[in-house]
């Protein structure tokens, strides 16, 4: 299975983990991210603490931990490769409108999977 099908049939929760510039670290619950090649996925950002860590330091690694018993699930590792803003693609994957959208800034963040690792062990 990809990881494409994996995230459209698998439910679970992700924790983005990302670094600033010092390497102090910050992890964040996100939505499920949007796959649009097979070595690359996206991530809707909004203009918080996750985001200003990869403007300054593009690595990040995706948590993925599947609903249900067991610790099963991915780690994914990421490095930023594009954004952009604002954009009529990034505002149409917008799942919960939040007020007057137009006032809202969308980030969609592209990152290059470096890696694919299981949640536990090797």
């Amino acid at each position: 299975m990809n990881l494409a099908e994996y995230f459209a049939q698998t439910d679970g929760t992700v924790i983005l983990s990302t670094a600033n510039g010092e390497g102090k670290v910050d992890a964040a619950v996100y939505s499920k991210p949007r796959l649009f090649e097979e070595d690359s996925l996206a991530l809707l950002m909004s203009d918080r603490l996750s985001h200003a860590n990869i403007q300054v330091n593009p690595y990040a690694v995706l948590l993925f931990l599947e609903n249900g018993p067991g610790w099963n699930g991915k780690r994914i590792y990421l490095k930023k490769i594009k954004e952009e803003r604002n954009t009529e693609l990034a505002r149409s994957l917008v799942r919960h409108k939040h007020g007057d959208m137009e006032k809202i800034i969308v980030n969609l963040v592209y990152f290059q999977i470096e890696e694919i690792r299981p949640l536990t062990g090797d």
